[in-house]
């Protein structure tokens, strides 16, 4: 390429101004990579769609003995910028858990409300990394988990489809893995698999798939999320049956006191 800008080839050339030709060339390519950080931060964006969301999904959850027991679930989120997002979500079948509904605010503000007591129970900080309902999901995962504020990442390989990101915690978050790895679609920022490290012997726990993939009201959502603990050979599975984007809701939805209304 250089020798055919310049036709008497580069003896004539001092070593500077061929440094410079060099990096004219190279310096664009180096400009346009992304960083592990800019790569989270489109998760973050991709996951948390829209100023707001109200679904519909079947959950499935699948014992080790392939037993399984199937629930509905209703869940209301809202975007809050700058802040942490709320999330409510509602039991709406079978019986045994009809009602049922946990509502996160902020990390140190989960609540859990149980028909059965009538009574409306804060989740203590050292609840929030167990299972959430018998599912594979922690209180803390159906939170809702801002990977670029919680935790720091590291671009282990590209390859021509994905991302594969390495995130270790902050000094000061409170998060109940080790690490996770994380698999990024380069063409939507949807992370496709996730692995979740055990926070105390750093060994893999769970892994998280979605798959599904589809772009409503122009944002890409997973259809399905498998979650499988690979200790205990127990899988929840998520299929998103309704869901729709931007209906303007109410903060009077995310309160303690609408926990306890019927759906």
């Amino acid at each position: 390429m250089l020798r055919h800008i310049y036709p008497n080839g580069l003896k004539n050339m001092g070593i500077a101004a061929v440094l410079m030709t060099i990096s004219f060339f190279v310096a664009p390519a180096i400009s346009l990579a992304i960083t592990a950080e800019e790569i989270i931060e489109k998760v973050d964006d991709t996951m948390r769609s829209g100023k707001d969301s109200v679904g519909v999904s079947k959950m499935i959850l699948v014992e080790k003995d392939g037993t399984k027991r199937e629930r509905k679930v209703k869940l209301y989120f809202k975007n809050i910028p700058d802040a942490d997002d709320y999330t409510l979500t509602r039991f709406l079948e079978p019986a045994d858990v009809k009602g049922v509904s946990f509502l996160s605010l902020t990390e140190d503000q989960m609540y859990l409300y149980m028909p059965a007591f009538r009574k409306i129970r804060r989740i203590a900080s050292h609840v929030k990394h167990e299972n959430f309902m018998g599912t594979d999901f922690s209180y803390d995962d159906m939170g809702g988990t801002e990977y670029q504020e919680d935790y720091d990442s590291t671009l282990l390989e590209e390859t021509d489809t994905e991302y594969i990101l390495e995130a270790k915690p902050k000094p000061d978050a409170d998060v109940g893995y080790s690490k996770v790895k994380v698999w990024v679609n380069k063409e939507n920022f949807v992370p496709q698999k996730i692995e979740f490290y055990h926070k105390k012997k750093g060994t893999l726990l769970k892994i998280l798939q979605n798959s599904q993939i589809e772009k409503i009201q122009g944002y890409w959502t997973p259809r399905k999320m498998v979650m499988e603990n690979v200790e205990d050979k127990h899988q929840t599975i998520i299929e998103v049956t309704e869901i729709k984007y931007d209906t303007g809701l109410s903060d009077n939805v995310f309160t303690q006191r609408n926990l306890k209304r019927p759906e």
